[in-house]
């Protein structure tokens, strides 16, 4: 398992997919809505660094999940219009596992804690 946290994860992710995205033409509906849920993935989670509560923390990690499955979708989206390769697409999907699998596992332990 991958030693980063969530916010080196997710600032990788977005990295790497711009720079893809850059080489990309003709796709800038999907482009456009893959970079925006992509980047609210860090957004996010780095705004839940500083909620004000157990539940607004949650919250914005729950937020930060659902732009997660939404950029793996929008991955696929790309994908299947073979705007980029089979390793590309890949290597984007598990860098979005890996965010996925810690904030369960964030939103998960600090649900635990309040029962």
């Amino acid at each position: 398992m991958d030693n980063k946290t969530i916010k080196e994860l997710s600032v990788d992710l977005i990295v790497e997919a711009t720079a893809i995205c850059d080489n990309i033409k003709g796709r800038s509906v999907f482009v456009n809505q893959l970079l925006r849920s992509c980047s609210s993935i860090g957004a996010n989670s780095h705004e839940a660094k500083y909620a004000q509560s157990n539940a607004d923390f949650i919250n914005k990690l729950e937020i930060a999940l659902k732009e997660c499955y939404e950029t793996e979708y929008w991955l696929e989206i790309l994908f299947k219009v073979q705007a980029f390769d089979e390793i590309t697409y890949k290597n984007l999907i598990n860098k979005c596992g890996s965010i996925r699998r810690k904030l369960i596992a964030s939103i998960t332990t600090v649900k635990n804690k309040k029962s």
